[in-house]
C-alpha cells in the first residue's frame, strides 16, 4: 500500500468551504478515478491562528494506480480550480511512502 500525502493552507474564514469541497468533490472525483486502486482518504485540519493547515492522506494499492490518476510524475500536486480559490497556499508536490507496519491494538 502507497501512502499519498500532501499539505494545504487557507485563511480561517475559507477553512470551512474548503473542507467541504474535500469532502463533497475533491474525495469523489479521485474516487472515481482511482476505481479499485483507491483505498481511502483522510483530511487533517490543524488550527495555526492566522491560518488553517490541511493534510491529506490517502491510500493506494500501487503507486501505477496513482501515476494512472497523476500522470507519469506522481509526485505533482492535484489542486483543482476551485480548491486553488479556496486555499492561500499548497504544496507543489505530494510524497509517497510505503506503509510499512501497520498496528492494531
Amino acid at each position: 500500500m502507497v501512502k499519498r500525502i500532501w499539505h494545504g493552507w487557507a485563511c480561517p474564514e475559507n477553512a470551512d468551504a474548503y473542507e467541504a469541497l474535500v469532502r463533497q468533490e475533491v474525495f469523489p472525483d479521485i474516487a472515481a478515478k482511482g476505481g479499485a486502486g483507491f483505498l481511502g482518504a483522510e483530511l487533517l485540519r490543524l488550527a495555526l491562528g492566522d491560518e488553517v493547515e490541511f493534510m491529506t492522506i490517502m491510500s493506494f494499492d500501487t503507486l501505477d494506480t496513482i501515476k494512472r490518476l497523476a500522470g507519469e510524475d506522481a509526485t505533482l500536486a492535484y489542486v483543482p480550480d476551485r480548491a486553488r480559490a479556496l486555499l492561500s497556499r499548497w504544496d507543489e508536490r505530494a510524497r509517497h511512502f510505503e506503509l510499512d507496519v501497520e498496528y492494531e491494538p
